[in-house]
């Protein structure tokens, strides 16, 4: 029974390898009392598919999976921070994502598509202190409807499951990086974006400053 139990344990840990990053500003606790707002921007996604898995989908298809992924992303971001906001952990608000990306809309900017804007440019359209950018890569995608299509070409089938995410919090008056996180984790990602959220942000919640 106990050599049983040690295999088990041995396996949910390879399972479940993670790795984490994490660079805070030596001044940050003052940049986060200055800031009254962050906005979440979506992120860079990049789903990769196996070969296998590609020869299903056009380049356009693959394009609308990394799209669709990014929204469901920086929705189930909003969604994390929005629940440690009411319990009472979240020292800024968020702002939500659909005016976030429809300000950004209304002013000509590809919300996947705004690295030629600098984040002083960015937060004067939002109306905030602080923006989230950064990359994330996954082997299986989260949203439903990509994870859906996906299953239909693969029968369900996918490598194993896999995610990094890179993201930056940046303060919009002077472009200073006040945190950055990177994290690397390998295994069990959940059933959608909102469980891989919380996967990736549960250990760093009580690392960066805007949380406590």
């Amino acid at each position: 029974m106990n050599k049983l139990l040690l295999i088990f344990c041995f396996l949910f840990t390879s399972l479940m390898f993670s790795q984490t990053k994490l660079y805070v500003h030596p001044d940050a606790d003052t940049y986060v009392t200055n800031t009254k707002t962050i906005a979440i921007l979506p992120l860079k996604v990049q789903v990769k598919l196996r070969p296998k898995e590609l020869k299903d989908f056009t380049s356009e298809q693959i394009a609308q999976m990394n799209r669709d992924e990014a929204i469901d992303i920086q929705k189930g971001m909003y969604t994390w921070f929005l629940t440690r906001k009411k319990r009472g952990t979240m020292l800024v608000d968020v702002q939500n994502p659909t005016m976030t990306n429809t300000l950004l809309k209304k002013q000509g900017i590809d919300i996947h598509n705004y690295s030629e804007y600098l984040p002083s440019e960015l937060g004067e359209i939002l109306g905030v202190e602080t923006i989230i950018t950064g990359n994330f890569e996954t082997s299986k995608p989260m949203s439903n409807a990509a994870a859906i299509g996906l299953a239909v070409f693969t029968g369900g089938m996918f490598a194993t499951s896999s995610a990094t995410m890179n993201m930056d919090f940046t303060n919009t008056s002077d472009n200073e990086l006040v945190v950055n996180y990177n994290k690397k984790i390998k295994g069990t990602l959940g059933t959608d974006a909102q469980d891989l959220i919380n996967i990736l942000m549960r250990k760093v919640s009580r690392r960066i400053p805007y949380t406590e």
